[in-house]
């Protein structure tokens, strides 16, 4: 547990309203994880984790919100090289390797599968239900805060992060982070490189730029303690500065061996939305998440609804 300095609160950007999946109340659902109950209020005033939020006043972006380029790149790239199709980057690493299977939604650089769809519904989550999710808020909440420069970083490009030996060729298929304040990174176990969607537990880690430090959210005890060490170092190294290493010990937790992913994806937004986005960007902001409990079978629910409607959305523009 960190003492009372500010190694705890990072810096934050705008306001959003908007359903989150997390519950202040005990509930019991199938795959939900709960936790002591704390008010919003009590998170914040806890000095032990807390950061500069991002200035949502001062930046402003180079990339449209509903450009077609990839928006891996969050508005902070501004070479050819940045503007590239995720997919595209993706493959200059590692090939396009990906097995051909029955397609079920593409939304912008993200093509969900049939067996992508399936894993949402009762499963471990896959890179692509990540990629969709962070796509999505990218393209749904991040436009309401254009002065935001925050990235949302894909998972093959985090497992690319911490595989590649070569950092500099790491670096180019990267987001300029020059500019950005926070960055969300999904941290997976494989240690595999030969296998494109191995391992078999995600966890979060959020950066701060602003405030040199790195939160570390593990909904299963710490298993993926020496992964998000390992990113840390290395995204420390791409940005030129030291990132002190925080592992979240009050993260909630899951309470089955499938409910990691869709913590990532809950946490994430909940972080983004309610701790950097809406927060006073002349205040610290607490990002410790104890107390809280997250609605996983919610959160699968939710995120299948949002794929259907963008669905039925397509479907009705080609007809």
């Amino acid at each position: 547990m960190m003492g009372s300095d500010d190694a705890g609160h990072i810096s934050t950007p705008g306001r959003l309203h908007g359903l989150l999946n997390f519950r202040s109340r005990r509930s019991r659902r199938p795959g939900s994880s709960s936790s002591a109950d704390t008010s919003d209020s009590t998170l914040t005033a806890n000095s032990d984790y807390e950061i500069t939020p991002a200035d949502s006043t001062s930046y402003s972006p180079e990339v449209s919100p509903r450009s077609s380029t990839s928006s891996t790149s969050t508005s902070s790239s501004t070479s050819k090289q940045h503007r590239m199709p995720f997919r595209q980057r993706m493959a200059r690493h590692f090939g396009d390797s990906l097995a051909p299977e029955k397609p079920y939604l593409s939304y912008y650089d993200v093509l969900l599968t049939a067996e992508d769809i399936k894993a949402l519904k009762h499963d471990w989550l896959t890179d692509n239900n990540i990629a969709f999710w962070e796509e999505y808020l990218e393209r749904e909440t991040l436009p309401k805060y254009p002065q935001a420069r925050i990235v949302l970083l894909r998972p093959s490009m985090t497992f690319l992060l911490m595989k590649e030996p070569d950092l500099r060729s790491v670096q180019s298929a990267l987001p300029d982070f020059s500019k950005v304040t926070h960055i969300f990174l999904p941290i997976n176990d494989n240690r595999n490189v030969s296998v494109a969607e191995g391992g078999s537990h995600w966890s979060l880690l959020l950066v701060s730029t602003l405030d040199g430090v790195a939160f570390h959210y593990d909904s299963l005890g710490g298993a993926n303690y020496s992964e998000a060490n390992v990113a840390t170092r290395k995204l420390a190294t791409i940005l030129g500065r030291p990132l002190r290493f925080i592992n979240l010990e009050d993260c909630p937790q899951q309470e089955n061996g499938s409910d990691c992913g869709v913590f990532v994806c809950l946490l994430m937004r909940h972080l983004l939305v309610k701790r950097l986005l809406c927060a006073n960007a002349r205040e610290k902001v607490s990002m410790s998440m104890g107390g809280k409990m997250v609605d996983s079978y919610g959160g699968r629910k939710e995120m299948m609804r949002i794929i259907e409607n963008l669905r039925k959305e397509g479907e009705r523009r080609r007809s």
